[in-house]
């Protein structure tokens, strides 16, 4: 048996693993997992762009909600020299995995300290690192709306001026619970929309549609302005009107 071949059977017995692993977890808590299956690799791909785009410096990347690892798994590789990644994961099955990913990943055997994982939630991280990429894979429109205008808070507060965030929607969920939700869950799912609107008409730079996924999803850019902190408000203020 060959390198090739053996390599190939790990990759997919890991993701066979993953995919289990990612099932479990969504059975205890499918509001906050998000999905029955983990990303896919052209999820996973479009998600890093922006990571890949700028391989040429070193780049400070948050991942947040990384689950089993699957865009962890695509964001490794791209980390040119110098670079760091910060991983958010609040469940604490899925975070010693990562765990497990980070401490074996070929890519960071001689590299001490590149990439850490963090056990938490992405409101609740203490750091005072500033990021040039997020990369987000939390299940936004499973939270409450107040929630997750506390983590875009956050989510441009840790980026630096011109820094993108990278986040998905699975395509096709409002109207799936506008046919199957009670009406309070299919208002709070309004009420996420409106949130995620208004942050994308003030910082969106592009979206994009993976239908290579299960489900597919959009993947949406956003970025923020060389601008103060008192210009980000007045624009999202402006963008909610």
């Amino acid at each position: 048996m060959d390198d090739w071949t053996t390599s190939h059977d790990r990759v997919l017995a890991q993701r066979q693993a993953d995919g289990w692993m990612f099932l479990i977890e969504a059975a205890r808590d499918l509001r906050t997992t998000g999905a029955i299956a983990p990303s896919g690799r052209a999820l996973a791909r479009a998600l890093t762009d922006p990571v890949r785009a700028q391989t040429s410096r070193p780049l400070a990347v948050l991942e947040a909600g990384a689950g089993t690892g699957p865009v962890t798994r695509a964001l490794i590789p791209q980390l040119s020299g110098g670079s760091r990644l910060d991983i958010v994961e609040a469940n604490p099955r899925f975070a010693a995995q990562l765990r497990r990913l980070v401490a074996t990943h070929p890519d960071l055997v001689h590299v001490s300290g590149r990439v850490s994982v963090h056990e938490t939630f992405v409101e609740q991280l203490d750091t005072d690192q500033r990021y040039d990429v997020i990369v987000s894979g939390l299940p936004l429109t499973n939270f409450a709306p107040a929630q997750v205008e506390r983590i875009m808070a956050r989510y441009m507060d840790l980026l630096h001026p011109g820094g993108t965030l990278t986040y998905f929607a699975y395509v096709g969920t409002r109207r799936a619970r506008a046919l199957t939700a009670s009406r309070a869950e299919a208002r709070r799912h309004s009420a996420v929309d409106e949130v995620m609107a208004a942050y994308q008409r003030a910082y969106a730079t592009g979206r994009w549609t993976v239908w290579a996924n299960l489900p597919p999803a959009h993947v949406w850019h956003l970025r923020r302005p060389l601008v103060s902190a008192d210009s980000l408000e007045q624009r999202l203020t402006e963008a909610h009107r």
